[in-house]
Order: C-alpha cells, then sequence, then structure tokens
C-alpha cells in the first residue's frame, strides 16, 4: 500500500505566530518535521500543505515539496485533504507541522496498525503524562481510551478526574496525544465531507469530529515522550532535547 505524510503548516498561528519557520538549532521547525517524516520506512512522499507563500519558498530552499492551499481551511485535517484529494495512495499520514522531533518509528507503528488491519481506518498515538503541568497545560491534549484502545474523547481539560489519591512510586496521571494521525485515504475523503461538530468547536480539537459522527480511533501506547511547540518556552525544550541527543 503506498503511504504519503502530508504536514498542515500556516503561519498565521493563534498561539506563536510564524512558528513553522521559528530556528531550532540552526533549521526552520517545518524542516525538522519534514525530515522526521522522510526517515519512517513507510512513508513514500512527504508534502507540506501551507496557504503561505514565505513556509512553501522556506521548504522548497531545503529541497521538500510543498502544495499551496486555500486560506480558508478551519483545521489541518481539511487541509491536508485539499491535497490528498488528488494523490494516488491508499494512506495519507497527517502529520503536525509543530512536532519537530516526532519519532519516524512511531510514524511506522502507526501506519503498519492501518495498513495491516482492514478495520482500522483511522489511528493515533497516546503517551504516558507523568507531571502535574502538562496535565494542567491546554496545549498539551489529553485523551482517555476504552480496553481494547479506541479513543472515547480528547480534550484540552485534565482527563479523567482522579476522585481517588494514588498512592507510592512514580505514577502516571494521564495520556497525552501524540500530533500524528494515520488514516485510509477513502475515510478521510469521507471524514472532511462532514460538517465541523459541536464538541470539535468547543474544543478546538479536529479529531473530535470523527468521535462525534460514530466512527472510531485506534491509539498505539508509547512510551515516546512528544513536545509540541505553542509557545517560546516550547522551543527552548525542543532545543535543549537535541542537545541532549546530540551528546549521546
Amino acid at each position: 500500500m503506498n503511504s504519503i505524510a502530508i504536514i498542515p503548516s500556516r503561519y498565521s498561528s493563534t498561539r506563536l505566530e510564524g512558528k513553522p519557520l521559528i530556528d531550532i538549532a540552526g533549521k526552520p521547525m517545518i524542516q525538522w518535521v519534514y525530515e522526521s517524516a522522510q526517515k519512517a520506512q513507510l512513508i513514500d512522499q512527504v508534502i507540506v500543505a501551507t496557504d503561505d507563500r514565505r513556509i512553501l519558498e522556506t521548504v522548497s530552499r531545503f529541497g521538500g515539496k510543498a502544495e499551496r492551499t486555500s486560506a480558508h481551511h478551519l483545521s489541518g485535517t481539511d487541509r491536508i485533504a485539499e491535497v490528498a484529494a488528488n494523490l494516488p495512495c491508499d494512506i495519507i499520514v497527517n502529520l503536525q507541522g509543530d512536532e519537530p522531533l516526532m519519532d519516524p518509528q512511531l510514524i511506522d507503528e502507526v501506519v503498519r496498525l492501518v495498513m495491516d488491519n482492514t478495520g482500522i481506518y483511522m489511528a493515533s498515538a497516546k503517551s504516558p503524562i507523568k507531571k502535574r503541568e502538562d496535565l494542567m497545560n491546554p496545549n498539551v491534549v489529553k485523551v482517555v481510551s476504552d480496553c481494547d484502545g479506541y479513543a472515547l474523547y480528547f480534550s484540552r481539560s485534565p482527563i479523567p478526574y482522579c476522585s481517588t489519591r494514588v498512592e507510592g512510586g512514580y505514577n502516571t496521571i494521564g495520556f497525552k496525544h501524540i500530533g500524528l494521525y494515520v488514516y485510509k485515504k477513502e475515510f478521510l475523503m469521507n471524514l472532511v465531507a462532514l460538517d465541523p461538530s459541536p464538541l470539535e468547536k468547543l474544543e478546538g480539537l479536529e479529531q473530535l469530529r470523527a468521535l462525534e459522527n460514530g466512527y472510531r480511533i485506534k491509539l498505539i501506547y508509547t512510551e515516546y515522550d512528544s513536545i509540541g511547540v505553542d509557545a517560546p518556552e516550547d522551543v527552548e525544550q525542543v532545543i535543549k532535547k537535541i542537545e541532549e541527543r546530540n551528546r549521546q
């Protein structure tokens, strides 16, 4: 099966203006995301979907492929679907443009899950939250799932509520959603044909459109600790991680 990664990228972020072009250790952030996708073994092509000329030109300068999209899309899912509509492929990977340290092995793991299971048409990943400040941070999206690993709900609020005190040791206090979606192409095109849903608009989380319309999202568990860039302090964390990795 043919898989294409599309990275939605817009300049006018409400939380951090121009963040795709922020310099991180000598490269614009969009280049870090692009190169992570290229390292995945199951990705056949990588494309940046953007409505901004500056991002388009930046991607071209580092040798990447980018396509111009409408400026009127309400979500990254809608933006990638405009590009995906004309692509001859089976699997679409939506890799969030603010995940500069995405693990290529995790991309492959989620892609393989969708490739190998006819009943799974949308999948993503979750990792344990172990710091209270992450649990309380609205920029860190939380997720709860059922016993079979399918998402029940995503929220910027701390979920689930803990009604009892957890005693002893180092505990997971929730799960963080990783900024990665893998879809069968046919499902993606059906999904974006639906109107934005009430909870999607309320939470500002595009994946809720699938849940509100009765579709299921399979989640892979990973220990990978994602850092999504939403604020200047997140950039500092990413640079620190890169420096630590270079010293190893």
